[in-house]
């Protein structure tokens, strides 16, 4: 769902150099995604392949409930895809419920109704929740640019300067 790789397996135990420390160190946001700051920062990564073997003491401190939250945090951080979706199905959800209104509309004028009321009540309530859904995927798409403005994050890192 981002525009940065995140890649499948990868840890937070690494080695980093001084410049991709101080990248890191740069960022001002406060809720960090760990897995995607790493990647976001753009330094050169060269990946080590290992066995991963059971622990040999004590448990994992990750529950289900945590694991969950900590993508939903990924996901927020590091892409809006899921309000443009949000935008998309109410747009949808509009348009099924216009088109339901005139297969109404057309079936009442041909053949009558046998039960006058539910079907444009229904039309009308997936109309007006397709309406707020995607005017609500809207508005999240501004908020998003304000919270993606206040992380304060650089345009660009400089990996290397010469003279």
């Amino acid at each position: 769902m981002t525009d940065i790789e995140i890649r499948n397996g990868a840890r937070d135990f690494r080695l980093m150099s001084r410049k991709y420390v101080d990248a890191l160190l740069q960022l001002q946001e406060y809720n960090r995604f760990s897995k995607g700051l790493f990647s976001w920062v753009g330094f050169r990564v060269k990946w080590i392949e290992y066995e991963n073997i059971e622990r040999a003491a004590g448990s994992t401190k990750w529950s289900f409930w945590s694991l969950f939250k900590y993508s939903i945090e990924g996901i927020v951080a590091f892409t809006t895809i899921p309000l443009i979706v949000s935008s998309v199905v109410g747009l949808m959800l509009c348009l099924c419920a216009l088109s339901a209104v005139l297969f109404i509309a057309i079936r009442k004028i041909l053949f009558g109704d046998p039960v006058d009321g539910w079907a444009s009540l229904a039309c009308l309530i997936t109309f007006i929740g397709g309406c707020q859904m995607f005017f609500l995927g809207i508005m999240g798409q501004y908020v998003a640019k304000i919270y993606l403005e206040n992380k304060k994050r650089p345009i660009y890192i400089v990996d290397e300067e010469t003279e």
